[in-house]
């Protein structure tokens, strides 16, 4: 009977746990793996283990280079998403025109389409404009598909915003520029940041839509998917637990200062 009632008082405790081991478990296989020295082409059992990959985490031609790609489209399709987003996001919410339910309707399209249509969609507009394949098409199309995401992080912020602080700025004869960049850019700030981190991960791990309009340029989930029909590097591991720890380590960075700055309120 005790272990029932302790089990019955820390059930949900114990369902995050096991969901966040479930959730993890694919980083940890891959963390691991990166240590591995295989004797085929596959890394695909445990052999031994070996810092080689680490010391050499480009040894694989083009690897590298497909990575830098996947990290230009990205910083680039969240600049862009991020400040259109932003922009449409402030419209919606505080001007009103017509057409604003309908575009409100429009705005998750992106969102519940298969991207398998939007991919072939956008292949389809390109070419009917004589667009030639590559970095810039896929860049377009990665904006075009993070623009909902951003729209609806910011949104959210936006209408949850107090309009009197924004008043209050006005009233002590804050500029319209001052109150923006002073009270309602600050406010707004979490929803924006959290769109462009979704943004930066949407764009980094795309393969349908970037596969469908990329034509001879390729991207680091282009190369693994490749990598994978003929042997699958170690390095690859290397790379995709450098970027977990990257962003583990961003995550804590957040965490801490937000401790500390609820500290300093209370």
């Amino acid at each position: 009977m005790p272990l029932v009632t302790w089990l019955k008082r820390h059930l949900v405790v114990i369902a995050g746990l096991l969901t966040l081991a479930y959730l993890l478990l694919p980083n940890v296989v891959v963390t691991v793996f990166s240590f591995n020295r295989p004797k085929g082409r596959f890394n695909y059992a445990w052999q031994q283990f070996s810092l080689d990959a680490w010391k050499d985490p480009c040894g694989v031609a083009d690897m590298c280079g497909s990575l830098s790609v996947s990290l230009q489209i990205a910083v680039w399709a969240t600049i862009g998403a991020t400040l259109l987003g932003t922009m449409i996001a402030f419209a919606l919410v505080r001007y009103r025109f017509r057409a604003r339910s309908a575009v409100n309707s429009l705005i998750f399209l992106p969102m519940a389409m298969p991207e398998v249509v939007m991919a072939a969609s956008l292949l389809t507009l390109f070419l009917n404009m004589g667009a030639q394949l590559g970095f810039w098409t896929i860049l377009i199309a990665h904006i075009m598909f993070c623009l909902s995401f951003v729209v609806v992080a910011v949104k959210a912020r936006v209408m949850s915003m107090d309009p009197r602080l924004e008043e209050a700025a006005r009233d002590l004869y804050a500029s319209p520029v001052q109150t923006f960049l002073r009270v309602t850019l600050p406010i707004a700030a979490p929803g924006i940041a959290a769109g462009a981190l979704l943004s930066f991960a949407l764009s980094f791990d795309d393969f349908i839509i970037t596969n469908f309009n990329a034509g001879s340029t390729v991207t680091f989930p282009m190369f693994v998917w490749g990598s994978a029909q003929r042997g699958t590097p170690v390095q690859i591991n290397v790379i995709g637990t450098a970027m977990f720890l990257v962003a583990v380590l961003l995550v804590l960075t957040s965490m801490v200062i937000t401790n500390r700055r609820n500290r300093h309120k209370a």
